[in-house]
This record gives structure tokens, sequence and C-alpha cells, in this order.
């Protein structure tokens, strides 16, 4: 039956032995929930809270979704199922039973709602990243996850909840934009993809509402920080593409579409290596900056792992997705990236 558990160890990857255990004793023996996703949003992390906020919901446990900024949630994850039970910072409890943190790396990615960490209970940590190095009582942590969801899934199923259109909407909208639609898919992830599809969400229409939509706005955005674009041949010995988005550029379009400046930058043949800095609003000197690297590069078999760029930096993520924030002007953070890869 479409959201049955699966009964072949092939069609998802197991769960992550006695963490997976430990964190379904925790969701067991909740009486009420906060989740928190991290900052600036995405489908992984907001469809990872939702999944659980749903189960949780259909359990007779109170609940709840939030995270520190921006204000409202991107227009592309308001057609997520539950979206009502996300709630502003300020309406979020200072204490609760058990604190889930979805798809957030460290602490500091939780923003302002840092604080509400010391007022839970239990604390269950769900996620993807290498860099994360476990802050919570319970740590269900799995870089070989191809997203967030995906460990998600799997302790649904450790737990016994079907997984109805609602939850399989929220979980494929978080695997099918960490994997770019399937592009850096990893083993399990199709056979996922297919279970989840197969309680009648619709597939195509989550995707084109998640990664092919924009505003007008847009293209002029895009058409201004293009005009940046600048390829450095030598760097790292295979090569940086870089541009930057000033924050004059994103008065007329949402931070979603000044994230997508990546994903077309990236697409640079000449370069193994790809960057975007985006200025700060009101904050000229400051500077988040987006890193993407390809699992093979020019001249080499094997990527750059630019996460350990970005923790050069004080950031972190994945070997070919990562981050970092900056300060300087646009002069002194483009040269201390490529002085850094050398």
């Amino acid at each position: 039956m479409p959201g049955q558990r699966p009964e072949s160890a092939a069609e998802v990857i197991a769960p992550v032995g006695t963490a997976s255990d430990a964190a379904v004793a925790a969701l067991a023996a909740a009486r009420s929930v906060t989740i928190l996703c991290h900052v600036q949003p995405d489908a992984d992390t907001v469809g990872s809270g939702l999944a659980l906020a749903l189960a949780l919901r259909r359990r007779g446990v109170p609940v709840c979704v939030s995270f520190a900024e921006p204000a409202e949630l991107p227009a592309s994850l308001r057609t997520l199922p539950g979206v009502e039970l996300i709630v502003a910072p300020a309406q979020v409890p200072d204490t609760v039973d058990l604190l889930i943190v979805v798809d957030c790396g460290a602490r500091s990615r939780l923003g302002a709602l840092a604080d509400r960490l010391p007022g839970a209970t239990t604390t269950l940590v769900i996620d993807h990243h290498r860099a994360n190095d476990g802050f919570g009582t319970v740590d269900l942590i799995d870089e070989s996850a191809a997203s967030t969801t995906e460990l998600v899934t799997r302790l649904l199923d450790a737990w016994g909840v079907e997984i109805d259109a609602a939850i399989a909407h929220c979980l494929f909208a978080g695997l099918v934009t960490d994997t770019g639609s399937f592009r850096w898919a990893r083993r399990g992830s199709h056979a996922m993809a297919e279970r989840l599809l197969a309680t009648g969400i619709d597939g195509t229409e989550i995707t084109r509402v998640l990664l092919d939509t924009h505003p007008y706005a847009w293209l002029p955005m895009l058409s201004s920080v293009l005009s940046t674009a600048v390829v450095v041949p030598s760097a790292a010995g295979v090569g940086l593409v870089y541009a930057l988005v000033r924050a004059a550029d994103t008065h007329d379009v949402g931070p979603e579409e000044v994230e997508s400046v990546i994903d077309v930058i990236r697409t640079t043949a000449e370069a193994g290596i790809a960057a975007v800095f985006k200025e700060a609003r009101g904050n000229n000197d400051r500077w988040t900056v987006s890193l993407r690297s390809r699992d093979s590069a020019p001249g080499r078999t094997d990527g750059i792992d630019v996460a350990a760029v970005a923790s050069g930096f004080g950031g972190g993520g994945h070997r070919f997705a990562a981050g970092y924030t900056t300060h300087g002007t646009p002069d002194e953070v483009v040269r201390a990236l490529i002085t850094s890869l050398g």
C-alpha cells in the first residue's frame, strides 16, 4: 500500500543504529515538541520539520515549528502541507519536553532561536552535514544521506509512522531540492522518491514550484549579477568562477532568488569551483558566500572539498556545497578566497 513501511532493506537505507532507537524513544515519550529549522530556511529543513510535525500532530502531541529569520516563509515553501504549524520566533516556548533541530549543522545556524536549547528536557538533532559534531542529547547525523528528509523518512519508519501524501509531499520537497532534481542523487535516493510518489503526490508540480518558478524581477537581478562574473583559471588548479550580488540588486527579490544564482554560476565549464558573494543589506562590509564544486574537475578525477575551504573562514557544509560569512570590501573578500584556494 502507498506509504507503508518498506519490507526490503534495498528500498530505503536502514536507520543509523542506536541513534535511531534513541530518537524513536525520545519521540514516543515527548509530551510537547518544538521543531527548529535553520535561518534562511530551504525545503530540506522546512520539509523535515513539517513532516515530523504532521506525524506528531497525528498522534495528539502539541507541536510547533519555527525559524529565526527571515520574518516570512519563502514563497515556494508556502504550499507545503502543515505550514499552519509554523509560528513566529516570539511564539516559540522557552521550555519544552523535546526540542528537535533539523538540517542544522551548528547552533549558530539557529540564529536567535538558539536560546531555546537550554529550555529543552531533551534535544534531538537530525542532520546530514559533515561538519555537525553533535550538540543534542540525541544526535541522528549521517553525512551519507542525500537530504535530512531522507533521515526523517528512516526515523518515521523506525517509529512505525505511515507516510501519507501530506508527509510525503514534505519529504519529497527536501529530497528533490537537496539532490538538485536528482543530479546529485545518492544510493537510495531514487527508491525513496518512487516510494513517496506512490502516495499520490505530484512530483512534477512540487519540483516546478520549488526549483523552476521565479518572479519577473529575478531576470534583471540575474542580468546585473552575471555581468560581474569572473573566471580565475589558475585557482586551485581547476579554475574558479565567481560573481557578486550587491544589496542594491536584491531589493525586488526574495532570498530564494538570491540563493539560486549559484546554480547558474556553477554551470561554467572552465571552472571546477563556483562562488557567489552576497552583500548584506544595510551592511556593505558583510558578505555571505556560497561555494560549489564538481565531483570531478578539469585536469583531475576528484573534486575540490569546498567544505574544507569554508571551514577556513569559519563556515562549513558538504564536500561539494558549502558556505561562510566574511567581512571586507569586494576586492578583499574575493582576494581572500583566491588566496585560500592557491
